[in-house]
């Protein structure tokens, strides 16, 4: 079912596209309503960032608008492109911010009062983010566009500018690297590959 939708969506993109080309701005505000929450959680969960996400987006938004009309029809998309330019503004954004310290920036404690469950979770999800932002850019870049943002393994290798075969060895190697991280904080109840 999924595999028919993919030509009415393409169609309804170049459609789109075709308008943003010609400076419709209506257009631009669909395209912003169906397509930059998604990009915002690739950001957010690379960057660890809610304002830096939300630059890195607009950042994506603009170089849709401006490269409008060398849209070529019948491609894969306007989610697909956005998740390949959102992932790869994100990925210079940490390669020229990063810290030069070399010291662990200390975690954030959430004081909010709750019960014992919800801080738990809490506990749990800001480790795994925490591990997650310890990964090299790519890995990351890996995880989060195939488990949080449910890319298949060809489009997140798409996105990356990578062959699947090599995608699925970046994957690989980004998922004992996360386990490891994991185990490492006590997270995980077992022993991390080495």
């Amino acid at each position: 079912m999924l595999k028919s939708a993919e030509p009415v969506i393409a169609v309804r993109d170049d459609a789109l596209m075709a308008r943003l080309a010609a400076r419709d701005a209506d257009a631009l505000r669909l395209v912003i309503a169906h397509h930059a929450q998604p990009a915002h959680r690739i950001a957010w969960r690379m960057l660890g960032e809610a304002s830096d996400a939300e630059d890195v987006v607009q950042e994506a938004l603009m170089k849709l608008w401006q490269q409008a009309d060398r849209w070529k029809p019948g491609g894969k998309g306007i989610a697909p492109w956005l998740s390949r330019v959102t992932t790869n503004l994100c990925i210079d954004r940490m390669r020229r911010t990063r810290p030069l310290t070399g010291v662990e920036l200390p975690e954030q404690i959430d004081d909010r009062p709750g019960a014992e469950a919800v801080l738990q979770e809490n506990d749990v999800r800001a480790l795994t983010h925490d591990a997650l932002l310890a990964l090299p850019d790519r890995q990351r870049a890996a995880i989060i566009l195939t488990y949080y943002e449910d890319h298949t393994n060809n489009e997140a290798a798409e996105a990356l500018h990578m062959n699947v075969k090599a995608f699925e060895s970046l994957l690989l190697r980004a998922r004992k690297a996360l386990k490891r991280h994991l185990s490492e904080r006590g997270l995980m109840g077992w022993e991390a590959e080495k």
